[in-house]
């Protein structure tokens, strides 16, 4: 198992940047493939971006596409959700997942079997 706890989430302006960080506990955080995803009030939760094992392969939604980075530190147990340019349509709670077999970055909610608490990222007009 791997538990999972989000930070950087706070209130920025629109074109501001944040950075989220999600520590994961554990030994085996290497091996798994690693997902941000977000929901806003009164939406479904929604796939933000993901990150393979090793970091080589990423994936992004559309909606973020180029102002968004995942990455990860796997000497860290840590992965990062950079976020540039931010709009108040940004405005969620972020969530990250972790997803055995990490090989393959899902990008579904079905696909990953630990989730952290969430941080809220709120984004001014």
């Amino acid at each position: 198992q791997v538990q999972l706890v989000e930070s950087g989430g706070g209130l920025v302006q629109a074109g501001g940047s944040l950075r989220l960080s999600c520590a994961a506990s554990g030994r085996t955080f290497s091996s798994y493939a690693m997902g941000w995803f977000r929901q806003a009030p009164g939406k479904e939760r929604e796939f933000v971006a993901a990150i393979t094992w090793s970091g080589g392969i990423t994936y992004y939604a559309d909606s973020v596409k180029g102002r968004f980075t995942i990455s990860r530190d796997n000497a860290k147990n840590t992965v990062y959700l950079q976020m540039n340019s931010l709009k108040p349509e940004d405005t969620a709670v972020y969530y990250c997942a972790a997803r055995d077999g990490g090989r393959r970055a899902g990008l579904t909610l079905a696909e990953y079997a630990y989730w952290g608490q969430g941080t809220q990222v709120t984004v001014s007009s």
